[in-house]
This record gives structure tokens, sequence and C-alpha cells, in this order.
């Protein structure tokens, strides 16, 4: 729908995707709370996957950068775009998508050993197999990104999940 207003009318919109976010003052029925509050309350937490899963964790401190250089640009039509070879990843309309990610994919096992380590117990797991309708991995591709705003997201999953663990506890 933006890209259709931003052809039709000239409007410059910019689509944000953000990666798998996570830090204090998230949604309490995200992984990272549901995680914490049943590993200190010694319940089980169902691991699906096996903990294979894999995803692009990204601290919310960064999404917030991103977001703030990305407010200060006004998106324009991509000069390369051409009709006759029309590129799906491209634009004659003043528009941009761009993906908001740490740029690594984490095994959600590890994910959890960083909630496990920073809390000091470890969680009764039930690993589970994938659910339907899930994707294994995720992954951010932020070229275009780092390219637009000179920003790429970077906390490391064990300083994010320090914050993140110190905020819940504290909230």
């Amino acid at each position: 729908m933006a890209h259709t207003y931003s052809h039709l009318y000239r409007l410059p919109t910019t689509g944000l995707r953000f990666f798998t976010v996570y830090g204090p003052w998230g949604r309490p029925d995200m992984a990272p709370f549901m995680f914490t509050r049943a590993i200190l309350e010694g319940r089980a937490i169902d691991v699906f996957n096996h903990g294979r899963m894999q995803r692009d964790f990204t601290y919310v401190d960064d999404i917030v950068e991103a977001v703030l250089r990305v407010n200060d640009r006004v998106s324009a039509p991509d000069p390369e775009y051409s009709d006759a070879n029309p590129d799906p990843a491209s634009s004659g309309a003043p528009y941009r998508l761009l993906k908001i990610g740490n740029h690594q994919r984490v095994p959600l096992i590890d994910f959890i050993g960083c909630i496990e380590q920073q809390l000091g117990r470890q969680a009764e797991k039930r690993l589970l197999p994938m659910q339907p309708g899930d994707v294994a991995a995720t992954c951010a591709d932020t070229a275009a990104l780092e390219q637009w705003i000179d920003f790429a997201p970077g906390t490391p999953l064990a300083e994010g999940i320090v914050r993140f663990v110190d905020g819940y506890r504290h909230c």
C-alpha cells in the first residue's frame, strides 16, 4: 500500500522491517519475558525446533537509533530504475524498504543460555518440534540500511541480555 501511494501520489514513504527486537520494557508475551519469568519462577519453558531455531536478535536501542536516523532522510525514486527492465528491489517511486537487524543468526538455545547465565539459573526446557507455520531462521540483510543512514545495529547479544535482565529485575 505504501509503495502504491508513493507511486500514484509521489508521496515519499519508508518502510522499516524490524528483526526479533528485545530489551527492557518490551512486550511481556514475547519469548525473552516469558523465558525470564519462567526461569525465575522455576517453571519449564517450551523450546521449539529443539532450540535449533535461529533468529536475528536486535537490541531495542539499535532499533531506536536506526529509526531516528531514517527519520531524517526522505525517500526518493531510484535513479537506476527502468520501466523497460524492472527490478523488484528498486522503484521509480519515492519509496524504500529497510531491514533493521543485528545481521547475525543466533540459535534459540544460545539466546536462552545468555538469559540463564545472566540470571544465574538453568532453565528446565521442554524441547519440542517446530511449530506449524514458523520459519527455521531469520537474518536481516542490512546493506541498504547501512548505505542509507551509515549505521548498522551491533549490540552484542550478551550485552543486550545484561541490559534486558537488569531492566526486567527493576520494573
